[in-house]
């Protein structure tokens, strides 16, 4: 077998309390990753690190707080991971939504503490994006590609609704006006699909974000990004990243605010280029199992090892 690894790193909505904290009793490098983020990061009264511990819920839900604290959460876990994980290469890194940046800092773009501030300020202009707009997300159950196009165009009536997530077969999120959202669910059931609105802040990945995106830019602007040392996939094309185009990625990262998230896509196209490679094993880092279950859709003889909290026995 390989000793080939791809690290799959979850986004928002994959937060939970208590997450990290049992990396953080196991693992110096994961501490370590921890006191950095709670000197570097302000999220109001509370520190990062006892948000993502104790909570409570609904203030580590926030888009401004759950987006640095799960690329924490997730850095941490890799840290942790090096040494269980001995004698392996790691030959990819795949992040979903806010996730692709946990992967970009794995392949070595930007250092933890770039990447943190990068995150949190993405947070805090998605959060000012949604509570400046009345929107929201459905996801829909057994629709393709085609016929979310088509409920967006029924159901849109002048307002904003677009797909969002490509999240697997069967599985598409589509994003919007509040309004355009409602009349979603009743054009869903018409068209003999499942539709329940998420629970979320805002209509990301949608129009409606445009200005965090415009924030997102001038931030990137003042970054410098490294050659990728790994393959990462982006969430817009659905395909790998150039190594060494600093100026494409920081455009792509930009338009992701606003575009689909190509997540399936991403995801068969990195199973078949590790597969050309020799194989590799695919290890979702904390927090959560989220992408496991994704996986599961996209591919069925892809197993994903999950490492919500370390193992009893390290992982071969």
């Amino acid at each position: 077998m390989s000793n080939a690894v791809v690290y799959l790193c979850p986004g928002q909505g994959a937060q939970a309390v208590g997450m990290g904290k049992a990396w953080v009793e196991q693992s110096a490098a994961a501490a370590n990753l921890f006191r950095t983020a709670d000197e570097a990061v302000s999220l109001g009264a509370a520190r990062l690190s006892d948000l993502c511990f104790a909570g409570p819920q609904e203030q580590l839900n926030r888009t401004d707080a759950s987006q640095p604290a799960l690329f924490t959460c997730g850095m941490a876990c890799h840290a942790a991971l090096q040494e269980r994980l001995a004698g392996t290469e790691t030959f990819a890194a795949n992040g979903l939504s806010l996730g692709e940046y946990t992967a970009l800092c794995i392949a070595g773009a930007f250092s933890f503490a770039d990447g943190l501030r990068l995150v949190a300020t993405r947070g805090r202009l998605m959060q000012q994006a949604a509570e400046s707009s009345t929107g929201g997300m459905v996801a829909l159950i057994g629709a393709d590609e085609a016929q979310a196009t088509e409920l967006c165009a029924a159901a849109a009536g002048g307002e904003v609704l677009v797909p969002a997530n490509f999240n697997a077969p069967g599985q598409i999120v589509v994003s919007g006006s509040g309004g355009a959202c409602d009349r979603a669910v009743e054009v869903a059931g018409k068209m003999g699909l499942r539709a329940t609105r998420l629970a979320v802040a805002g209509a990301f990945h949608s129009p409606l974000m445009a200005p965090a995106a415009e924030g997102m830019a001038r931030a990137l602007e003042h970054v410098e990004l490294r050659p990728l040392q790994v393959d990462v996939w982006s969430n817009v094309t659905g395909l790998r990243h150039a190594r060494n185009d600093a100026a494409t990625l920081k455009k792509l990262l930009v338009d992701q605010i606003v575009s689909p998230v190509r997540w399936a896509q991403s995801c068969a196209d990195l199973i078949e280029a590790a597969k050309a490679a020799g194989g590799a094993s695919y290890h979702e880092l904390a927090p959560n199992t989220v992408l496991k279950g994704l996986m599961r859709r996209i591919d069925r003889g892809t197993e994903v090892t999950t490492h919500d909290e370390p193992k009893r026995e390290p992982v071969a």
